[in-house]
């Protein structure tokens, strides 16, 4: 067995309100900062609660929210040359994935002398150091922000591209479940599957060990109690809290383990027809399943057994595997939420492009089972 060595990086706060504390952080690393802000939150009326604890801190910050659906790289370069300009001590995210990517590119690039293009295509220039970054993610997930790499949509192409950074980059991630309240009742239980796909899919990973399966596992029971509520009055906690803490989980999950297919898919759907990856995870996630129970029979049954699937006590584990696949197609019907991909109006040839994009990643090499890109294509078909 290898050595295991562990380091908390970044620091983690998880409650509601959290947001109120967003200036006490931020004055820990500097009093000046670029606060890039997803536009979606002027619009619910999040904005005003981060602004507000910046400003009874006396942070001094400027907002950048030129924010927009396929042109992260585009972002990036206009949002590092302000950052340049303003001579900024950090960076402070708050948003959904678009806002962090960029927030997380910035703060590594902003000390050096190429822009984004010329790091992803040569790696840029090495010797220079990243500033301090702040997270504030207002879904209950953000898969990427306990890892090395950053993923970014090259404008030039719409291929998604990993970034790799600094693991000690990010400094603080904040989870705030009254962030979420803005969201409606489907994007709620999309993103909800999603994480629960991102903890399954981790826990199946064949780069998963038994630090991230305790991630994986609990994630998966307090997602259980979140979307499904408790049967028990020992669990006390609100259906914000609950899936806040499991998607939480799920993210360290992924970091410690691996992204699985429908998840690596979905990443590249997104890049290429800004299609929302939450959807694309959530139509997948049944057939990785059913893909997954043919070559990790037992571990599947152990998530389902976590999650708390209903299946008879006579139930073999193949039937146990497909009351669990059954069950999330279920929860997608009775949301109202799609259920093939070809409910999203994309058609199959452009598709098999994102799996062309797919297979060029690096998570490729660590998924649950060995995938070539016919077979990631065959997925594609049957969710088709």
């Amino acid at each position: 067995m290898a050595d295991f060595t562990f380091k908390i990086s970044p620091n983690i706060t998880l409650g509601s309100y959290a947001t109120s504390r967003l200036g006490e952080f931020a004055s820990k690393y500097g009093n000046n900062y670029m606060l890039i802000l997803d536009p979606v939150l002027r619009v619910v009326g999040n904005s005003e609660k981060i602004i507000q604890s910046l400003d009874d801190r006396n942070i001094n910050y400027f907002i950048f929210d030129e924010i927009k659906e396929n042109s992260d790289s585009q972002a990036i370069n206009q949002a590092l040359d302000l950052a340049r300009k303003s001579h900024i001590h950090g960076v402070i995210a708050a948003g959904g994935g678009k806002a962090i990517s960029i927030a997380r590119a910035v703060s590594k690039l902003v000390n050096s002398t190429c822009n984004v293009y010329e790091y992803l295509d040569n790696g840029g220039d090495k010797d220079f150091s990243a500033i301090p970054l702040i997270c504030l993610p207002t879904t209950n997930r953000e898969p990427f922000v306990f890892t090395d790499k950053v993923p970014i949509v090259d404008s030039r192409n719409l291929q998604c591209k990993l970034m790799k950074i600094d693991s000690e980059l990010c400094k603080m991630v904040i989870f705030d479940p009254n962030m979420t309240l803005t969201l409606t009742e489907n994007q709620t239980e999309s993103m909800s599957i999603e994480s629960l796909c991102l903890a399954t899919e981790a826990y199946l990973s064949q780069k998963a060990s038994f630090f991230s399966d305790m991630f994986s596992e609990k994630a998966i029971e307090i997602l259980s109690y979140g979307m499904k509520g408790a049967d028990s009055l020992s669990i006390t906690l609100g259906k914000e809290e609950l899936l806040a803490q499991g998607g939480c989980m799920a993210s360290l999950a992924c970091s410690t383990s691996s992204f699985g297919a429908a998840y690596l898919l979905a990443l590249t759907i997104n890049s290429r027809f800004q299609i929302s990856k939450s959807l694309v995870t959530s139509i997948l996630f049944p057939y990785v399943i059913e893909d997954y129970s043919e070559f990790k029979t037992d571990r599947v049954v152990k998530v389902a057994k976590n999650y708390r699937v209903e299946f008879s006590s006579e139930a073999t584990k193949e039937e146990i595997c497909k009351a669990f696949a059954d069950e999330i197609r279920q929860r997608l019907a009775k949301a109202n939420l799609p259920t093939r991909l070809k409910d999203l109006s994309i058609s199959i040839e452009q598709l098999s492009l994102a799996v062309e994009d797919a297979s060029r990643l690096d998570y490729i090499n660590t998924l649950p089972r060995s995938m070539s890109s016919d077979d990631l294509f065959k997925l594609i078909k049957m969710a088709y």
